[in-house]
């Protein structure tokens, strides 16, 4: 059987058959299957492009011609040679493209003739020997198949590292970027508070202003002279000389009134002028238009010295009457504690029920707030500062329906 029919045996396309013979100048069994494994994954070329392995059996150069002749001298005297044998590893082959093959590939360079003739292999060693090279053959190929599975062990967790790496970049910039937003967000804050802070400011200002207007135009039609650093209205000049000149005028002859006004709760006292005829009711009246927390109905004022206290009677007076001309410092207080609620009816215009104003769900007992402070301070709170109608009409509205709910239920019970 020849080397193509075997190797067409074990398998191999012929074309490649061919081209492994042809490259190997058909130096055997054993080199076709090196260069079928070597070039197992390479294309296959023309084959009139293909070029024969080296042979040693090439002609000699012309300066041998002495050698030659004395090989062939010797060759005509002594038995022929019918092999070569490697002198390094004892090797024998049967020509000389097998010994320049086994030289290229064990790097032996001593070979010599042999007289010693290969025997042609029997049938079972044919076997045996193609046995041998399909086993070598399935060996090679388990280790590189070994290798090549390394090789994508180790790319898998090349790429499996290089995911992970742009995981962990990936959440670097995200966390920088909430840092950021974080950032922008308080820069925003800070910027919205100062510019409400700035707009507040305006509305102030522009507050001040028209109030200073109103101040001004008061005291141009009540001829007199408007003092911007000291803030109220002062008489005119010539005014302000016959006061001097008739400083010996009795209090009762003074047309106006300056009064300054402290709350018993502390704080910046209130200072007002009216006319000396007016009613004590206006000072109450002009308490409550300073501060929404005070009704002109429960005021209470009362003088430090001489200590008097002014009853609701005194309210209708006018300040000359009570001796207030031309100053006075006078301290106004809330109304007295609270009454039992059938004691109260009348008078609901001072207090109001805490389940009115859903504090506390009761039908049973009228709770009253301690004073009429308090209850004014919670209508505001309850109707968030507006005032959708007079707090004495809600009020007293909120205690009748309290006290149906009670007569109600007594009669049920």
């Amino acid at each position: 059987m020849s080397d193509r029919n075997t190797l067409l045996d074990f398998g191999f396309a012929p074309e490649r058959v061919d081209w492994a013979l042809k490259a190997t100048n058909n130096a055997g069994l054993q080199p076709a299957l090196d260069h079928l494994e070597q070039h197992q994954d390479d294309a296959v070329p023309d084959l009139s492009t293909v070029t024969a392995g080296k042979s040693s059996a090439a002609p000699a150069d012309d300066d041998d011609d002495d050698d030659e002749g004395a090989v062939a001298l010797s060759a005509s005297t002594s038995a022929e040679a019918k092999s070569i044998r490697c002198s390094v590893c004892g090797k024998i082959f049967k020509n000389t493209a097998l010994a320049n093959y086994h030289a290229e590939k064990s790097g032996h360079d001593q070979f010599e003739e042999s007289t010693e003739e290969i025997k042609p292999l029997t049938e079972e060693e044919k076997k045996q020997k193609l046995e041998e090279l399909r086993v070598r053959m399935l060996e090679k190929k388990a280790v590189k198949a070994k290798a090549e599975a390394e090789e994508n062990k180790k790319n898998e967790a090349i790429r499996r590292r290089a995911g992970r790496d742009a995981g962990a970049i990936r959440e670097d910039l995200e966390k920088k970027e909430a840092i950021k937003q974080a950032q922008q967000a308080r820069q925003d804050k800070i910027a919205e508070a100062k510019a409400k802070a700035a707009v507040k400011a305006q509305i102030e200002a522009d507050k001040r202003a028209r109030a200073e207007k109103a101040a001004r135009e008061k005291a141009l039609r009540e001829g007199k002279v408007y003092d911007a650093a000291a803030g109220p209205a002062v008489q005119p000049t010539a005014a302000a000389a016959a006061t001097s000149a008739n400083a010996g005028v009795k209090g009762k002859d003074y047309p106006e009134t300056r009064l300054q006004i402290r709350l018993a709760s502390g704080g910046q006292p209130y200072t007002t002028t009216l006319s000396s005829d007016a009613p004590l009711s206006e000072v109450a009246e002009f308490v409550a238009s300073q501060n929404l927390a005070f009704s002109a109905d429960t005021v209470t004022l009362s003088m430090h010295f001489p200590r008097k206290t002014f009853s609701p009677s005194d309210m209708k007076r006018s300040l000359r009457e009570l001796g207030l001309t031309p100053s006075a410092v006078r301290r106004f207080s809330v109304c007295s504690p609270s009454k039992p609620a059938a004691d109260l009816l009348a008078g609901a215009d001072r207090f109001m029920s805490l389940r009115a104003l859903g504090l506390r769900e009761t039908n049973t007992t009228m709770h009253f707030c301690t004073t009429y402070n308090d209850c004014l301070r919670m209508y505001l709170q309850r109707t968030e500062g507006r005032w959708e109608r007079p707090p004495s009409q809600w009020m007293r509205s909120e205690c009748q329906n309290e006290t149906r709910e009670i007569e109600t239920t007594a009669r049920t019970k």
